[in-house]
């Protein structure tokens, strides 16, 4: 299915929105000379912030000190920091993945000027204030911990004349793949997340208006996660198989964090990481004909407590060596869970996924199109993602009932100052 198994080795600005202004004006404003922001660097004119920790929900540099925590849906969280928000914090329940294909005349300096637009849009929206050309100005007030992430695909470097890491491509074919177009690739990734939907979708229509002179859409991928305060914060979400997904994740507090999450090469992706995007079609029917046993057998954990079958919780170290009275492993050597854990230090990502379960597809016999939009985030994607995934496509019990349909690779670049935008490490 996914990479969800690992072994661990041993003061919000004002809600009152902006006026509407014209396009042409909005242009010259942040297209000008004054926010060209030529020669600036990451590491010169960045605050000293860092990410925090994956329950947080500010990630300012310098967070507004606040007596209680804000009420739900107003919450910010802020837009400027050395690494983008969306990634460490808390997942919000909903998010939208949507990818562009560049227009033919979008050059490199089309390029910076998109991306200026693009980054005070979202900076506006994070912060509960509507963007300069929105003419739906009270849908911007709350926000609900409101995320927008940004990711470049192999066509946008290189039509920025960049060098791309040697991550960023198309993720070898396996076998298991039936990729479909629809949700696979593209040149410009824009991660929408907020605890509401009606929140997420203005910021998505937000940023579509924003895109669209540069760019024309090649798809969206809508995504959910269990409603805010319906479970404590930190438990691991399940999918919709009703297993627990994602139980092993490495946390900031860790002194590995840094090294397995943010890239450190000194290039212009330097204090970003990379985003891998699999989309992954879950069989519900023939599921549901299989008994609790099986399923268990599969997975190589319970389905209720989510723990090792070797174990009695979720966070029980799995013995690998234990065997039944017949003498077979207790945890199979082809369950996911077996499959998808982590042979080296090195092998760990940071996991993040959603589920899905949109429209019958018409003509289609299944009553359902179900499946988990399985997000992966890490330094490099060739030392840490690939060999879980070679793993599972060689030889997981799940394949039975999962099928991959997209896939797409991204990097994620640094986050910037509140002068700065988004790709300035890349296009300045």
């Amino acid at each position: 299915m996914a990479a969800t198994d690992q072994a661990s080795p041993a003061e919000p600005n004002s809600a009152e929105p902006a006026p509407a202004q014209s396009g042409t004006s909005r242009r010259r404003l942040l297209t000008g000379g004054a926010l060209t922001a030529a020669g600036l660097t990451v590491g010169g004119a960045l605050g000293a912030s860092t990410a925090s920790g994956l329950l947080t929900r500010n990630r300012g540099a310098e967070p507004a000190q606040q007596e209680s925590p804000a009420p739900f849906g107003e919450e910010r969280t802020a837009f400027y920091g050395t690494h983008q928000a969306g990634i460490t914090e808390a997942p919000a329940a909903h998010a939208a993945f949507i990818a562009f294909t560049l227009k033919k005349d979008t050059d490199r300096d089309a390029l910076a000027r998109m991306m200026r637009i693009v980054t005070d849009d979202a900076s506006r929206l994070t912060d509960g204030r509507a963007p300069l050309t929105d003419v739906e100005p009270e849908l911007a007030a709350d926000p609900s911990a409101l995320t927008i992430t940004i990711g470049f695909g192999p066509g946008f470097v290189e039509r920025a004349g960049g060098a791309a890491p040697a991550w960023l491509k198309p993720l070898p074919a396996f076998e298991i793949d039936q990729l479909q177009d629809e949700f696979s690739g593209g040149d410009l990734l824009i991660l929408v997340a907020s605890d509401d939907p009606v929140a997420l979708s203005h910021a998505q229509r937000a940023m579509l208006k924003s895109v669209r002179p540069f760019a024309d859409l090649a798809w969206v991928q809508r995504g959910f996660r269990s409603a805010r305060g319906a479970h404590d914060d930190g438990r691991t979400q399940r999918n919709l198989f009703g297993q627990v997904d994602g139980t092993v994740n490495p946390h900031p507090d860790e002194d590995a964090f840094d090294d397995l999450i943010w890239v450190k090469d000194g290039s212009w992706m330097n204090g970003g990481t990379s985003l891998v995007l699999r989309r992954i079609a879950m069989n519900m029917e023939t599921w549901d004909e299989v008994d609790r046993p099986s399923r268990e057998f599969s997975i190589g954990r319970r389905l209720d407590t989510g723990a090792p079958l070797t174990g009695t919780k979720e966070h029980d170290a799995p013995d690998y060596h234990a065997k039944t009275a017949t003498g077979m492993p207790v945890i199979d050597d082809f369950s996911h869970m077996r499959r998808a854990t982590s042979r080296s230090a090195r092998e760990r990502i940071l996991r993040r996924p959603y589920n899905y379960d949109d429209a019958p597809l018409p003509g289609a016999e299944s009553g359902s199109n179900t499946g988990l939009l399985f997000a992966s985030y890490q330094a490099d994607v060739l030392e840490q993602f690939l060999p879980i995934q070679q793993r599972l496509a060689e030889g997981d019990l799940l394949n039975t009932w999962t099928t991959p349909i997209g896939s797409a690779v991204f990097a994620i670049p640094p986050g910037c100052a509140a002068d700065g935008f988004i790709g300035e490490t890349l296009l300045s």
